[in-house]
């Protein structure tokens, strides 16, 4: 009778790793050329999702801990800051609520749309890209709360990036300073128009192909075009830094800084633009404007129509049968 050997032997480390190589990039490439992966992700980010509450539960645990702690004189003196911020955002809010009654009556008579404001949903940032070369974040909204792929994001301070990947609870960003992200921008100052890149430096971002006579400079503020329909017009984006001009070069070398705080905002904005086509919202503002004339139309005449009667109105005794024009004497008709 054969005796079994204690351990069985199996395949050699090699033989394995070789098999899970293959394996892996038969994943990666189901996964970039095929949707067969997609809903197998979104299984796992459901599975994953609890791992996300309890990797965030020391730091919320350590906030609430830390926010029993303060001290009086911490919170009066944090009270007193927010009253003043309070103040100068009330400022902030009389003139702009007044610019946004200029603007609505400019869109009205250019026909144009009648959204002024953009539709947000706050979220919080539950986790980062440890990869150095991506600049990815993690949210805690995902497509049950209506995310979509490429909604703009943006904190307190100016636009952070775009999602680029949704799951039903959580969705992934893609910030503005990762190398292949690019967003067209222009300048606050005039106008001029220009395409900001990512350089993989969480502090910086580059303009592309700039005249090197351009009108340009240190200070410039950098807002969003709404060139390409990705993003809205008119958020910041970044501040102009450095300009470098060389005699020998067609473009200059123009180095910006983000407005929006990539390495240090936890609460972001998710902006939700008007899904209608230029020609569409044309369209729109077009029948609005119409409508509008007809309600406006039917509210006056009534009161045209009884003062024009009032000045045409016949005596008691008259009658309102038309008058014809006397036959001539020579006529039959006067004849008869």
């Amino acid at each position: 009778m054969p005796i079994k050997p204690l351990f069985a032997k199996g395949p050699s480390l090699g033989v394995r790793l070789l098999v899970f190589t293959v394996l892996s990039v038969a994943l990666m490439v189901a996964d970039a050329r095929f949707d067969v992966v997609k809903p197998l992700r979104e299984q796992l980010g459901l599975i994953v999702e609890p791992a996300y509450v309890l990797g965030r539960l020391p730091v919320t645990l350590w906030e609430d801990a830390t926010a029993e702690l303060s001290t009086r004189s911490e919170l009066v003196a944090e009270n007193e800051r927010l009253k003043a911020e309070q103040l100068a955002m009330q400022r902030r809010l009389q003139k702009l609520a007044a610019l946004t009654e200029q603007n609505v009556r400019l869109r009205e008579l250019l026909n144009s749309a009648a959204l002024v404001d953009e539709e947000v949903l706050a979220t919080e940032l539950i986790g980062v890209d440890p990869n150095p070369f991506s600049h990815r974040i993690l949210i805690d909204k995902g497509s049950k709360d209506g995310v979509v792929l490429g909604q703009p994001v943006l904190d307190a301070r100016g636009l952070m990036g775009q999602v680029v990947e949704v799951l039903p609870y959580t969705s992934r960003v893609l910030l503005l300073t990762d190398s292949t992200h690019s967003i067209p921008v222009q300048v606050n100052r005039n106008g001029l128009r220009a395409i900001a890149s990512g350089t993989g430096n969480p502090e910086r971002l580059e303009l592309r192909h700039v005249a090197d006579t351009a009108d340009i400079k240190e200070g410039d503020l950098l807002v969003s075009s709404g060139l390409g329909q990705r993003f809205p017009a008119g958020y910041p984006v970044a501040v102009v830094s450095e300009v470098i001009h060389d005699s020998g070069q067609p473009f200059a070398i123009v180095r910006a800084v983000p407005t929006a705080m990539l390495n240090r905002s936890r609460y972001m904005l998710l902006v939700f633009s008007d899904p209608r086509t230029p020609e569409q919202r044309a369209a729109d503002s077009a029948q609005a404007q119409e409508a509008l004339d007809q309600e406006i139309l039917q509210q006056a005449l009534p009161a045209g129509q009884n003062s024009s009667a009032q000045p045409a109105a016949a005596p008691a005794g008259a009658t309102s049968a038309p008058a014809t024009p006397a036959a001539p004497a020579n006529t039959p008709e006067a004849a008869q």
